[in-house]
């Protein structure tokens, strides 16, 4: 494990497509000269062709090294294991393509991961698990207590992940029920957000088994009862879906099912929408709750690394310093080119 100390160093970075652009405008700039002025270009017949540009990739490599050693990598070296106390929070985001609708802005989707994230901000030493669904589920982050990682996959949730089309809430409730690993945890929360449509069935019978395992399921619905449209981008074209009578769809909010769960979950719905009343209710409702303590692994006595980096960084600018324009003599000699 590493973390770095100074980020913003990195920005020194940026000058090295300078370097690079001047090195090329100063090529291009004596080679118009060398053919005005002979001596200049007598001069010119004794540089080395390609000494200027290892001199230039040196800098720029110490450069590199140099930013490396001011940005501080330390590494981890021990692995230990810390107490907490919290309770497991699992999201399960429907992907499928309704959730694409922009009856709410951006869209479905987006103010799904909103909601997630401002929950996430929200919460203390809890564990957090994420789910992705359409016609089937998909597990993409198991249980953590690292929130910064859990918000990183977040971000890449989409309907391309799942490759089953539709919509099945029973697959997302199924695979959340093996999501909690702690036996001995006593809250566990499932926070499913939908837009409430459901093409399968057995809903019911996942809810129950999922309550069984002590886990309340809170829903959160996104989209508006008006409904929308469903986008799908052809040949760079922007369409709507359609029907098998070419009527294009609307999507609509279901907030029937999402109630029903969330009442046979022990839970309570939330309407997604309203983005701040939904994530502090919900804040609420998990701050409250009775924190388990829990065993995690973290690492611990993080280094400095950055006197390596520095180092090389050092050697390569005097490596620099020593390297000419000149053609070397044994290379000269060797007339490699066959030049005159």
């Amino acid at each position: 494990m590493y973390k770095l100390d100074e980020t913003i160093y990195f920005y020194v970075l940026l000058l090295i497509p300078v370097f690079i652009l001047l090195y090329w405008f100063r090529k291009i700039w004596r080679k118009k000269i060398s053919k005005k002025i002979n001596l200049l270009s007598k001069i010119a017949n004794n540089r080395s062709i390609f000494k200027p540009l290892l001199k230039l990739i040196v800098f720029l490599a110490a450069i590199f090294f140099i930013v490396l050693g001011l940005v501080n990598p330390k590494i981890g070296i021990k692995l230990e294991t810390v107490k907490r106390k919290g309770v497991d929070v699992v999201f399960a985001i429907d992907v499928s393509k309704s959730m694409l609708a922009d009856d709410i802005a951006p869209n479905r989707l987006e103010k799904a991961k909103q909601v997630v994230s401002k929950l996430i901000d929200n919460l203390a030493s809890d564990r957090v698990g994420i789910i992705v669904y359409a016609g089937s589920a998909y597990p993409l982050l198991p249980i953590t207590t690292d929130h910064a990682a859990a918000k990183m996959f977040l971000q890449t949730a989409h309907p391309d992940m799942v490759s089953s089309h539709g919509t099945s809430i029973a697959e997302a409730l199924n695979l959340a029920n093996t999501y909690y690993d702690n036996e001995e945890q006593t809250n566990k929360f499932l926070v499913l957000i939908s837009d409430g449509e459901d093409h399968e069935e057995n809903i019911e019978s996942a809810t129950s088994a999922i309550v069984q395992n002590g886990v309340k399921i809170y829903t959160v619905g996104v989209g508006t009862e008006k409904g929308g449209f469903i986008p799908i981008i052809e040949n760079g074209n922007k369409i709507f879906k359609k029907d098998n009578k070419g009527e294009v769809v609307i999507t609509q909010r279901n907030i029937d099912i999402l109630k029903e769960i969330s009442d046979n979950g022990q839970g309570e719905f939330f309407d997604g929408n309203i983005t701040i009343e939904s994530v502090n209710s919900l804040s609420e409702i998990i701050r409250n709750s009775e924190k388990k303590e829990f065993e995690t692994k973290q690492f611990s006595d993080f280094k400095d690394q950055f006197q390596w980096f520095l180092v090389i960084g050092l050697l390569l600018l005097v490596a620099d310093l020593f390297l000419f324009d000149k053609k070397t003599k044994w290379v000269k000699k060797a007339n490699l080119f066959n030049e005159k």
